[in-house]
């Protein structure tokens, strides 16, 4: 998605049993951004980034699944949790989110 980094620790994995489906989701420390990648050429793939509450409104409706995964996070990595080795994800928080102009539907970055 037109970045670089190194991948952290695993922050959680959703399954979807209808799909029969399983998203691990993992923490990506972001140290270069490229500024034209594979998809950014070959299918028009743009980059934008969100605060995690817009993040989860953008995706609510095109992709409720992937909103609600955000909204999982958020309350497991929330200080009142007892996960206090856990950084918080709050509005100061970005997500990165691509969404690729041949469909219009954003898309997460796992």
């Amino acid at each position: 998605a037109g970045v670089k980094g190194k991948l952290g620790r695993l922050l959680g994995i959703f399954e979807n049993q209808d799909r029969k489906h399983r998203t691990y989701v993992y923490v990506l420390t972001v140290t270069e951004i490229l500024e034209d990648w594979e998809d950014s050429v070959n299918i028009g793939r743009k980059r934008e980034w969100f605060k995690v509450e817009d993040a989860i409104k953008v995706l609510q409706c095109h992709k409720p699944v992937h909103a609600e995964y955000l909204e999982k996070l958020k309350l497991s990595c929330s200080p009142t949790n007892g996960n206090s080795g856990v950084p918080p994800l709050s509005d100061n928080n970005s997500l990165y989110v691509t969404s690729a102009q041949t469909s219009g539907l954003p898309s997460t970055v796992r």
